[in-house]
């Protein structure tokens, strides 16, 4: 399980690690998006760091309608465990964003009254 916290809008963040393709691993605050269908968005420019490998282009609904964005598959780690995942880049994300399928197997507990967030 692995501990959240709050921002001052009440956004949900976690801590998660990126795997570049060298094997370095880079600590990152992602926010929870239960909105996106995605298991991670990035700005495009964060891969530079990371030369994971590119798979495809998707269309992509975002809360700003459907985009065409380059796929790359990424290496994480949450919780302690390792994924290799697709990882959708683009220009028009501004913080790394973990989406809903994160939630299919974990356990999202949110209590803001007493400050506690956790993934698990």
């Amino acid at each position: 399980m692995i501990q959240g916290e709050f921002d001052e809008l009440g956004q949900l963040f976690f801590e998660i690690e990126l795997i570049a393709a060298n094997g370095e691993n880079f600590l990152v605050n992602a926010l929870l998006d239960t909105g996106s269908t995605e298991w991670l968005a990035i700005n495009e420019q964060d891969l530079q760091g990371l030369e994971w490998q590119r798979v495809d282009r998707l269309n992509v609904l975002t809360a700003m309608g459907e985009t065409r964005l380059e796929t790359f598959l990424g290496k994480v780690v949450i919780d302690s465990q390792e994924f290799t995942i697709p990882v959708v880049a683009g220009s028009e994300f501004r913080e790394k964003k973990i989406g809903i399928p994160w939630l299919r197997n974990r356990r999202l507990v949110v209590d803001f009254p007493v400050g506690v967030l956790t993934l698990g």
